[in-house]
């Protein structure tokens, strides 16, 4: 088969998957009384827990919208609906005001929620935090509401003042024996902040957030490590290895999604550095030491000298990593048209749909064993919502469009 064969056979099974995805989540998610959606939902789309975790609301909020906004068939009223009654449910209760150490007023995002909207729990991180603002930027989008473009960007000021100028309000309270960390997942985060924030904004809002995207990318790269050779989900603050079980962590998944990140930002600045090393170090090496020989898919967390992780998890194979991996390769084939990423986008793409989707009662499991047998059949959890496979499915889709309208000038590259 042709790779054009190929790539229309992946746009077709992607375009299948995403619209069962969308009607699973209609169907079963929204909750039509109290507003908000139900994030915990079983196999068949009953739910089985009322609670409703914040980062997911928000993750859902933006992903209808991305959807309503890039997508003509879900440009659609119970869509954009739904977006808009997670997003009011968000504003009403997620927030909550309190002073920092100096006195000033700041927001803080409950990280789980009753049914109703009573905060449950706090976590002193910033992700409630990233994904509110993600969700009212994007609706701001749709909405034109610049009222909700404006409260998306006060909210990112507290976190850059969080992460970057005073982190008393975040984390645990710092004793003698522990040791500051950079952990991959906050400038990554930040990083996908500023993309969200600045894409088709006028200059002025670039300019905002041009240094601090620098920044990110800057402290991405300081997880680097040995020569090159490792990719460490944490080290010091100064850029150093740490000691020790943490300090040898590795993450998979989270290495290809801070690739594929690098990778946007590298073709916004014509950064032709920064996207070999996103595609050689940020992809590869994830995939070379994290793809399990044995059984096929990625691994959850390696040992970077080869102990056995102390993660329980650790050998399991989860839904978000394969879909990171699916949109890292398939972005990297699409800049360079080099077909060995092809390929490895074709190996994630064939353990992925063999052994995640639910062709009984639609979407995808999300936590499979190391031989790939499906452990827990829940398809909404605190930690899996309506985000990473939708918004895999979605950029693969669009990229797939891009590459077969375009497919002489791959022909003619191969």
């Amino acid at each position: 088969m042709t790779s054009v064969a190929k790539l229309e056979e992946y746009r077709e099974r992607i375009r299948t998957e995403l619209d069962g995805v969308v009607d699973f989540w209609l169907r079963h998610s929204n909750d039509t009384s109290h507003g908000g959606f139900f994030n915990c939902i079983g196999r068949d789309g009953s739910i089985y827990d009322e609670l409703k975790y914040v980062w997911l609301q928000g993750r859902q909020v933006w992903m209808y919208c991305r959807l309503y906004r890039t997508m003509d068939r879900f440009h659609r009223p119970e869509v954009l609906e739904a977006a808009k009654a997670g997003a009011a449910f968000l504003k009403k209760y997620a927030r909550s005001s309190s002073s920092s150490s100096s006195g000033s007023s700041q927001w803080k995002c409950a990280f789980c929620l009753t049914r109703d909207g009573k905060a449950v729990k706090i976590q002193r991180t910033i992700f409630s935090e990233c994904f509110y603002i993600m969700a009212m930027d994007e609706l701001s989008r749709v909405t034109g509401d610049k009222d909700m473009q404006a409260e998306s960007e006060l909210m990112m000021e507290q976190l850059i003042h969080w992460v970057r100028v005073d982190s008393s309000g975040l984390g645990r309270p710092q004793l003698p024996g522990d040791i500051p960390t950079n952990s991959l997942a906050v400038p990554m985060m930040m990083l996908c902040l500023v993309q969200q924030l600045t894409e088709g904004r006028n200059q002025e809002v670039v300019q905002k957030y041009r240094e601090l995207g620098a920044w990110c990318v800057q402290q991405i790269l300081q997880h680097v490590q040995r020569g090159g050779t490792a990719i460490l989900e944490n080290v010091s603050l100064d850029g150093s290895e740490l000691l020790g079980c943490l300090g040898r962590l590795q993450n998979p998944g989270h290495v290809l999604e801070a690739g594929w990140f690098l990778l946007q930002y590298a073709a916004k600045q014509g950064d032709e550095a920064l996207q070999c090393t996103a595609i050689n170090t940020f992809m590869e090496l994830p995939y070379q030491s994290g793809w399990d020989k044995e059984h096929g898919g990625l691994f959850y967390f390696m040992d970077v000298d080869g102990h056995c992780p102390t993660q329980l998890e650790w050998s399991m194979k989860l839904w978000w990593p394969h879909c990171e991996a699916l949109v890292a390769f398939l972005m990297a084939y699409s800049q360079t048209k080099k077909p060995e990423l092809l390929q490895r986008f074709s190996e994630v793409y064939e353990y992925t749909f063999s052994h995640f989707p639910d062709g009984e009662n639609g979407e995808w499991f999300g936590y499979l064993t190391q031989e790939g047998k499906v452990a827990l059949d829940l398809k909404g959890g605190p930690f899996k919502g309506f985000f990473h496979v939708p918004r895999c499915l979605h950029m693969c889709e669009l990229m797939l469009d891009n590459l077969l309208a375009n497919k002489d000038q791959m022909s003619n590259k191969q």
